[in-house]
């Protein structure tokens, strides 16, 4: 999957325009630091487009940054210079959807309703921060409660780490609203590439491209 993957991200950068071409040899010739998507699985060409268009466009200007792909249960972490960091499979909100209901960050776990339990979709500038009740986590977005965790022991009932051991992505729809990883590639991947904070992508259950991520569906013509 990673010299798949690098190969198309090396194409995507150099047809965004000149001056990343040396960002896409560095992501072509840099095998990531963790890579555990199953074999089987593709990365789809949005991803692999809306990478190309972040680096050539510095979107994320100068901080490292991920795409997640919920429908794909996939998560993908760039360094700051655009090259690919690492690749797993991801858990997320157990309601499809994209958005985000008032006054959710207040409610406890146990009080959110079924509807409401979605990863929202769109850009965010996020970071390491304080928490009510789980200490210092990564918050993708403060505001909605989403952060990225480490999957912990949790439920047994929601076999969570079976689910992400899963080859298929059919079962990854089991948080709250949270994105899940292994524990390994969170230590080795996510906590020190989003040490200082970062920017992430988060690609739509059902909203289009061009609610969620306007300027890029608009350089795809």
């Amino acid at each position: 999957m990673t010299r798949t993957v690098c190969t198309a991200l090396l194409w995507a950068f150099a047809l965004a325009g000149t001056g990343v071409a040396g960002v896409g040899n560095a992501v072509a010739q840099s095998s990531p630091a963790f890579d555990q998507l199953p074999p089987s699985q593709e990365v789809s060409d949005t991803v692999i487009d809306l990478a190309g268009w972040v680096v050539a466009t510095n979107d994320s200007q100068g901080y490292p940054f991920a795409i997640m792909d919920k429908a794909a249960a996939q998560i993908l972490i760039f360094g700051p210079d655009g090259r690919l960091r690492g690749a797993a499979p991801g858990l997320f909100g157990s309601a499809v959807g994209d958005h985000t209901a008032p006054g959710i960050a207040g409610l406890a776990l146990r009080e959110i309703p079924g509807r409401d339990r979605t990863t929202p979709a769109g850009r965010f500038v996020g970071g390491y921060g304080p928490s009510i009740d789980a200490g210092r986590v990564l918050w993708v977005d403060y505001d909605s409660a989403v952060s990225i965790h480490p999957t912990a022991t949790g439920v047994p009932a929601e076999k969570r780490a079976e689910r992400l051991a899963s080859p298929s992505p059919d079962d990854n729809r089991v948080t709250h609203g949270c994105i899940n990883v292994e524990p390994g590639f969170y230590d080795l991947v996510v906590r020190p590439a989003f040490e200082k904070g970062g920017v992430f992508y988060i690609l739509p259950d059902s909203d289009s491209l061009a609610d969620t991520f306007p300027e890029f569906a608009e350089s795809r013509g």
